[in-house]
């Protein structure tokens, strides 16, 4: 009878833990999905028409949970002014709004984590925060000039950050786009083999 309750109580944590996974799966499917959307969409692509046309969606590295950390989040003192250079020799103005301090494969890393000033006065952007970043990728698996991800205020003292979530700058597909520079700040000395990749 003992062996027949620790089997099942043994089935149930397992059937959770499928769960989760699949949830957390699906998360990533959807992210990817609706940035691929957007690619088709004439009003947000990059793209010129005919790439559009011939668009099949974008080469993503295989779903691993492992890039998806919660970090411990210090938030910085409002004035914490920041000029960004871009790939048009230009300044876009940002916050440094708060620091992201998390382990990975065995290491620390710091990351610094961005508020625009043009998209925090912007009802759907007022909570929006901006992760530029370089990798040891860059360059061969994923776009030279780093990847982003976009992220939101957090209520408490650690942020999520899911590199599974890494997209392109538009500078990747098309010219005439001024892309913030990820700051060297920002460059993690590691293989981060997550997100979207070149093909």
């Amino acid at each position: 009878m003992k062996a027949i309750v620790i089997f099942s109580l043994l089935l149930i944590g397992l059937s959770h833990g499928l769960i989760a996974q699949n949830n957390y799966q699906a998360t990533i499917l959807e992210f990817q999905h609706e940035l691929n959307e957007e690619f088709k969409n004439p009003k947000e692509s990059p793209l010129t028409k005919k790439e559009q046309d011939e668009f099949k969606g974008h080469d993503f590295y295989p779903i691993n949970k492992k890039y998806h950390v919660i970090a411990k989040f210090e938030k910085l003192p409002p004035q914490s002014f920041f000029q960004m250079k871009t790939t048009a020799n230009s300044l876009k103005d940002y916050d440094i709004y708060g620091v992201a301090t998390f382990e990975f494969g065995g290491k620390e890393y710091q990351l610094h984590i961005y508020q625009s000033h043009q998209l925090r006065t912007q009802e759907k952007y007022k909570d929006y925060l901006f992760l530029p970043f370089t990798d040891l990728t860059n360059g061969t698996d994923t776009y030279g000039g780093g990847r982003y991800m976009g992220l939101s205020i957090p209520e408490g003292n650690t942020i999520e950050l899911d590199f599974n979530k890494a997209y392109n700058p538009y500078c990747a597909y098309a010219a005439g786009y001024a892309c913030p520079i990820p700051p060297k700040e920002n460059d993690l000395p590691v293989k981060i083999e997550a997100g979207v990749r070149m093909k």
